[in-house]
């Protein structure tokens, strides 16, 4: 371990609004081997968190070779993170799904009309886009499939944020069904279970719309047994198109769980030990939107 150094000093903090402290032999963590008194005496005053302070005079300073204590206002080392973008990101005119047209784009104030409307020098583009809900990467509420269900703006941040994860390998296997078996050996309880099936490599190809992976219902089922928290999948769908019925979605929803569609990049995470993140407008009686979908490592 490098070594670490800590300050002492003393110190008079006289304040706006009256009144004096004074500090004796105090001592705190510092960052670096060597610190002015100015620095000593920013550093005390985020470390007791003073308020109105008037001055800080620092007298009779010296480092010592120390290890840390914790002082506030200190960073202390934190293992690297690194975050994972799992969305497909949002063009104009894109196709997500056969038969839901593409997103619009237009503009509700251009850069040059803002020009009369701001000070010399300064501009803004205000944009308006025009979708249909089940567009790129997305969110299913309970209330995409029942009339009654909780809809985005009540869907509990529990359910959508900071949620431990686990993937699901089955890309390459050749199969298109993911049933239970492939499940059973994870512990999905109160976990975002990402289904990694390779498929989106498709994406923005005509190949993406066809003969696709999903789950079964006997696999939603387990989910809903073990209490999973949220279900994703890079797929064009969770459930099997090939027929009307979608009990994936019918089970999955039906136990408030979500359902977050065509995700990518999941061929970048570990098995287990991550944070996943999906959160989609808060919208009143809405049950689909789309979310920027990242990982925490």
């Amino acid at each position: 371990m490098a070594e670490q150094w800590r300050v002492e000093f003393d110190a008079e903090v006289t304040f706006r609004n009256g009144g004096s402290l004074s500090v004796r032999g105090f001592r705190l963590d510092s960052p670096t081997a060597e610190l002015s008194d100015a620095e000593t005496g920013e550093s005390l005053v985020r470390h007791l968190g003073l308020l109105m302070v008037g001055s800080v005079a620092v007298t009779n300073r010296r480092m010592i070779a120390e290890p840390h204590k914790g002082s506030r206002g200190v960073e202390v080392s934190r293992p690297a993170t690194r975050l994972v973008d799992l969305s497909h990101p949002i063009r104009e005119g894109m196709i997500t799904y056969p038969g839901v047209p593409g997103p619009e784009f237009g503009d509700h104030l251009t850069r040059e009309a803002s020009r009369s409307v701001y000070g010399p020098g300064t501009e803004f583009h205000i944009g308006k886009i025009s979708l249909v809900a089940n567009t790129g990467t997305y969110v299913d509420s309970p209330f995409h499939r029942y009339p009654d269900g909780t809809d985005l703006a009540g869907l509990p941040l529990e359910r959508l944020a900071d949620l431990d994860a686990v993937v699901v390998r089955v890309a390459g296997d050749g199969l298109r069904a993911v049933d239970r078996a492939a499940l059973l050996p994870f512990d999905v309880t109160g976990r975002a279970v990402l289904v990694h099936t390779g498929f989106a490599a498709n994406w923005g190809t005509d190949g993406y719309f066809t003969d696709h992976p999903h789950l079964t219902a006997d696999a939603a089922d387990w989910l809903v047994e073990q209490g999973a928290a949220l279900v994703g999948i890079d797929s064009l769908n969770i459930d099997s198109t090939d027929g009307p019925h979608r009990p994936v979605h019918t089970a999955l929803l039906a136990a408030g769980i979500p359902v977050v569609e065509h995700l990518r990049g999941l061929e970048q995470l570990p098995a287990s030990g991550f944070r996943f993140h999906a959160v989609p407008a808060p919208v009143v009686e809405f049950g689909t939107f789309p979310v920027r979908a990242y990982a925490v490592l």
